[in-house]
């Protein structure tokens, strides 16, 4: 193996698509393993937490965990903040993204549709105002969430927003956002990177 290995399912708005799109936005050749649920079955005993995605670089044992692989491909690639205190703003906005993804998961797995629709339902009533409301505080004037330039967070909000952007889950509108134009600003100036859009468009 010598250029890194990232391995998610098949996804298009998802934690492991948020690790292809920061390796994509760094500019760095990568192998994207895309496994289906049976290959997860034989590949789960041996991955860092038993979870995906994961990240193998040669040399270094596997990383695991979303945010943790994140933060690693921005340090290396100038894609996070080299300041500690301002590392860390971006980190507690990374984690803040999760706190939501993890929100609506619980809803995922729900069988009574009756139930995943009233669940759904006081998520976009209470749940999503809040979040997006303490977002909108942390983001920046201009640009990206800390100006002019991306970084590995902004690949992290705009995963979220672009989950909910297209309006195909169900019981949460597509414009959940529209009260947060900062956090829709920095979903715009991702999507309109040269590198995102390369990555998006490939055959």
């Amino acid at each position: 193996m010598t250029k890194p290995r990232l391995t998610y399912f098949d996804a298009p708005v998802s934690r492991g698509e948020e690790c292809r799109l920061a390796l994509a936005l760094a500019g760095v050749e990568f192998e994207d393993v895309r496994i289906s649920r049976d290959q997860w079955a034989e590949l789960k005993p041996s991955a860092p937490f038993g979870t995906v995605p994961y990240l193998e670089v040669e040399g270094h044992a596997a990383i695991g965990q979303t945010n943790a692989i994140l933060t690693l491909i921005g340090r290396l690639h100038g894609l996070h903040p080299s300041d500690p205190f301002e590392a860390a703003r971006h980190e507690a906005v990374m984690a803040h993204v999760e706190d939501l993804r993890v929100a609506v998961g619980q809803t995922l797995w729900m069988t009574d549709a009756d139930e995943k629709r009233r669940a759904r339902e006081a998520l976009v009533a209470d749940t999503f105002p809040a979040w997006g409301g303490i977002t909108e505080r942390h983001i920046g004037e201009r640009g990206f969430f800390a100006g002019d330039t991306a970084h590995v967070v902004d690949v992290k909000l705009y995963g979220i927003v672009r989950w909910f952007l297209g309006g195909k889950v169900d019981h949460i509108p597509a414009d959940v956002f529209a009260a947060f134009p900062r956090l829709l600003r920095v979903h715009a100036a991702v999507d309109a990177h040269p590198r995102v859009r390369a990555w998006q468009g490939r055959a």
